[in-house]
């Protein structure tokens, strides 16, 4: 992998990670376009490490609350608490199944035709969520719910599902606004992210292939950066933008796919 690959790609997993478009649709284009070879085990670590740190760097004041907050459930209960242990409930179906699955999801799941699909077939779920959740007032995050959002953001192994994407549409579909679905959807990403990566980080442990770090840090350090201007921008303009732009994109892109596979 050369420079320019590895800031295009970093750039891409970043840009893509938050928003719910799917990274996966977007970073099989360049390869295909370029004949860019695959980055490899040791890149995709990277870049999603440094996804994981944009989230964790942008909702640090939620997490230095949430934190203290679950420890001090079992004494005082409190809102803070109560949300802390919803999400942790959002994030736990997806570990094991990630993990039990991956070499099937690499192996099977990773062709055009199956990102073209489900680009177009989630984008389409995305746009009808988001016309049920539009105008939908602040609710509170329940046990049903957040197990809801996590049986959800399983399918997000699959490619070009989106798992911010996915579990956006699940929330939205529960009742959720806008504002509170994408916050949801974010702060389940941390153990996700930081599950997948460190399932890839033991499987690059694992692997004879030497590693060339300037690419590797290249990529951590841009995918985080991108990562972060996303999550801030989403948040920001959510309210009055709606997903609709992001369906359009989803179903240009998934037509894109299906016209490079005829």
């Amino acid at each position: 992998m050369d420079i320019t690959q590895a800031i295009v790609l970093a750039l891409i997993q970043g840009i893509t990670e938050f928003l719910p478009i799917s990274s996966s649709g977007h970073l099989v284009l360049p390869s295909q376009l370029l004949g860019w070879p695959d980055q490899g085990l040791a890149f995709d670590t990277a870049v999603h490490f440094g996804s994981l740190i944009a989230v964790i760097a942008y909702f640090r004041r939620d997490i230095l609350t949430l934190i203290p907050a679950l420890f001090a459930h079992s004494k005082t209960p409190s809102d803070e608490s109560r949300f802390a242990i919803n999400l942790i409930i959002a994030s736990l179906p997806v570990i094991p199944v990630g993990f039990l699955a991956r070499f099937f999801i690499e192996d099977s799941l990773r062709s055009l035709e199956v990102i073209a699909t489900t680009t177009v077939v989630f984008g389409i779920a995305l746009y009808i969520a988001d016309r049920i959740g539009k105008g939908s007032p602040p609710k509170v995050l329940s046990p049903r719910t957040a197990l809801a959002i996590g049986c959800a953001q399983c399918l997000a192994l699959i490619p070009g599902t989106s798992r911010s994407g996915i579990t956006i549409t699940m929330a939205l579909l529960l009742g959720h606004s806008r504002e509170d679905a994408t916050r949801i959807s974010f702060l389940i990403a941390i153990p996700a992210i930081a599950g997948a990566a460190t399932i890839k980080i033991w499987d690059l442990w694992q692997s004879p292939i030497p590693i060339d770090w300037v690419p590797i840090i290249t990529g951590t350090v841009l995918a985080g950066v991108s990562a972060y201007l996303c999550i801030m921008l989403l948040l920001n303009f959510i309210n009055r933008i709606g997903f609709t732009p992001f369906v359009i994109y989803r179903l240009a892109l998934g037509g894109l796919l299906w016209w490079m596979i005829i």
